[in-house]
């Protein structure tokens, strides 16, 4: 899917988490805000403090624990209004981008993006 941007982005986790398949993890809080943004948790692997927000979805859970169940990153794409992306992945309310112009990948708010023929 193609997108342009309508609203710009900027990241508030300059280093993002980064997880690989069968990857032990605690889970944490559920993500609650205004946002229609559901079934994200903050995770962090065991043994590490560098957490970040994972979806529901790519989660294996065993009470406070999981097993992450396919490779991940929470990198989110910094955007300015008028950029076009193209979407590869859409998962609670976010979609993962490639930036058209300079193929620099991550996660951006779909609210943020018009899809474009």
């Amino acid at each position: 899917m193609k997108y342009s941007v309508v609203t710009k982005h900027r990241t508030e986790y300059p280093n993002p988490l980064v997880l690989f398949k069968g990857q032990s993890i605690l889970i944490g809080e559920k993500y609650s805000g205004p946002e229609q943004w559901d079934n994200w948790y903050f995770c962090t692997p065991l043994n590490h403090n560098n957490g970040g927000w994972v979806p529901g979805q790519l989660i294996d859970t065993k009470g406070a624990h999981g097993i992450v169940l396919e490779d991940y990153t929470a990198k989110e794409l910094n955007v300015n209004e008028g950029e076009h992306l193209v979407g590869t992945k859409e998962l609670n309310g976010w979609v993962w981008c490639v930036n058209k112009f300079n193929s620099e990948e991550g996660w951006v708010p779909k609210e943020n993006l018009n899809p474009i023929k």
